[in-house]
């Protein structure tokens, strides 16, 4: 193993729902509002990545709180003839903290490429956000054996000319596309040894220290049943969480699942 398991202790834990094209703005606080309590004495960073429509009032309701708000995509460019498209500026202003970038869903519906994955987390690095950084192979590419070599091009091509300093704000996301919304899920071992590699990705591009303090994620169908063994993993310090963060519970159990264990 490259890293002992004692250094999953000093890394910082991340659990961040991403909400898709779900939620109005008062279906937002509703649900928001039962997350609340239910997650007030979390050990991890909570983090809810909601439609730019619901961002004013996800950061209303959670002012004051441990959730943390998050955007789902942001633009490259400063400002522009982009219509429809939010600046990483914008979403600074306003407050938000976390964005998600290069999610396979974007990559696949609305034309995502490396290169455009990568100016988008320049533009979120820039203006102070925390890019949560998605990764990931499909099912064809994990049958033909070639996994690894799908995740260290896109870390290579999607952290081109980031540097090691800003890295410290940079969560990388292991999202099987194979196990987004299908209700498959990677098995903890598989998880374990993707997120490990990216981590030796990470090593060699950026040394050891950087390596070692980086937080990766599982996403991919990560639920309240199945997040207790993901988490305890030496390499996998959070989720990103799909249809279970809808639902207060299951979202509170997994944030719950990710409290340190022994080591």
């Amino acid at each position: 193993m490259l890293l002992d398991t004692l250094t999953k202790g000093f890394r910082k834990t991340v659990i961040a729902g991403n909400w898709k094209m779900n939620k109005t703005p008062s279906e937002a606080k509703a649900l928001l509002e039962e997350i609340i309590p239910l997650v007030k004495d979390a050990s991890c960073e909570v983090v809810a990545c909601v439609p730019y429509v619901d961002l004013a009032t996800a950061l209303e309701v959670t002012q004051g709180t441990n959730i943390k708000i998050g955007a789902e995509n942001c633009h490259w460019a400063e400002s522009g003839a982009f219509t429809g498209e939010i600046s990483a500026g914008m979403l600074k202003e306003i407050g938000v903290e976390y964005v998600v970038i290069g999610h396979s869903e974007r990559r696949q519906y609305f034309g995502e490429t490396d290169e455009t994955v990568n100016k988008r987390v320049k533009a979120a690095l820039a203006a102070g956000l925390k890019p949560i950084v998605c990764v990931g192979e499909l099912l064809w590419e994990r049958e033909c054996d070639i996994t690894t070599e799908v995740i260290s091009r896109q870390l290579k091509l999607d952290l081109w000319g980031v540097t090691a300093e800003e890295m410290k704000n940079v969560v990388i996301a292991y999202e099987p596309v194979w196990a987004i919304g299908t209700g498959k899920t990677a098995t903890a071992e598989q998880a374990e040894e993707v997120c490990e590699f990216i981590r030796m990705c990470l090593k060699a591009k950026y040394g050891l220290e950087i390596a070692s303090g980086v937080t990766i994620q599982y996403g991919g169908s990560m639920n309240d049943a199945n997040a207790a063994e993901l988490l305890m993993k030496s390499n996998v310090d959070g989720g990103l969480i799909g249809g279970a963060s809808l639902v207060a519970e299951k979202f509170a159990a997994i944030v719950d699942a990710a409290k340190p264990a022994e080591y």
